[in-house]
């Protein structure tokens, strides 16, 4: 066996891999490793400074440890993601892919065998199978979760260097067969609120009128009695229940008497004689000049 030396681990693992027929087996684990290869291209890491393990639905990368992590988180925060979409684009529901990845950093040793040993790799290939990774990748609209070991969020993602905001990876722990592992997922964690990095469930918009859109003031809801459709200052018509509508003025020999109307209709009483003058009758607007009471 080699002594162990350090290296940068990357795994990436395809979702629901063992659902598929053989023929759409094949074709993800050739997407697969075309997004690997592109990827790593990307950060400047050719194929003499890694190693690469088969696992059948998922892939295995050692890097060497001169390669900049900087650049391979970039790549993976950036262009994971396109190629995932490029390649969803152009497949059949069946074939669509989703992965789940794992960057980490430790000392790696390689048997008579060409296997590898470390405990820094059992680690990250338990964060690869952790539900709270699964769980993660299924509750995003996107293809692509990713989480980070300790030591490399410790070592690189917080010190927040371009194209790697460190405010986007939130601190979570996974119980594993060798004890809880402390990691970084990018992105929101599953089942969790928004004010302690968890999944915001929404507010119900307090104060605001039933059917507001909170994006505009909700509709003005008339008092009983009013027409909402009508302005606020015209007066209440009559029969209402707000006060009558003032009735005509008319001149009866020589006196002057204000009557009302109610419903269209003058109330108060007129007997005998003669008067003139105008009196609007009912709501039509007709008028009588000169009439006998």
């Amino acid at each position: 066996m080699t002594d162990p030396v350090s290296r940068t681990i990357l795994l990436l693992d395809i979702e629901r891999f063992s659902d598929r027929d053989d023929v759409e087996q094949a074709y993800l684990r050739r997407m697969l490793y075309d997004i690997t290869d592109r990827t790593l291209e990307a950060a400047g890491i050719d194929e003499t400074r890694r190693l690469r393990a088969d696992r059948g639905d998922s892939v295995m990368e050692l890097i060497d440890a001169s390669a900049p992590v900087t650049a391979l988180l970039r790549a993976l925060l950036t262009d994971v993601p396109a190629h995932l979409r490029t390649v969803n684009r152009m497949a059949s529901r069946s074939a669509q892919m989703r992965l789940r990845g794992v960057l980490a950093t430790g000392f790696v040793a390689i048997d008579e065998l060409d296997g590898w040993v470390g405990s820094d790799l059992n680690h990250a290939c338990r964060l690869l199978d952790a539900r709270l990774l699964r769980d993660a990748l299924r509750e995003r609209t996107d293809d692509f979760a990713l989480c980070v070991s300790d030591a490399l969020y410790a070592g690189v993602v917080r010190h927040d260097h371009v194209g790697i905001p460190a405010a986007d990876f939130h601190p979570v722990t996974v119980e594993s067969k060798n004890g809880p592992l402390k990691a970084w997922l990018h992105g929101p964690v599953p089942g969790a609120t928004a004010t302690d990095g968890r999944k915001d469930h929404g507010d119900t918009g307090a104060g605001e009128a039933p059917g507001g859109s909170g994006g505009r003031p909700a509709p003005r809801v008339a008092p009983r009695g009013e027409d909402p459709e009508e302005p606020e200052d015209r007066p209440a018509p009559a029969g209402s229940g707000g006060a009558p509508a003032p009735g005509p003025v008319v001149n009866i020999q020589g006196s002057t008497f204000s009557g009302g109307l109610v419903g269209g209709h003058q109330y108060g009483g007129i007997s005998g004689g003669h008067f003139s003058g105008e009196v609007v009758l009912g709501e039509s607007g007709d008028r009588e000049r000169g009439g006998r009471a």
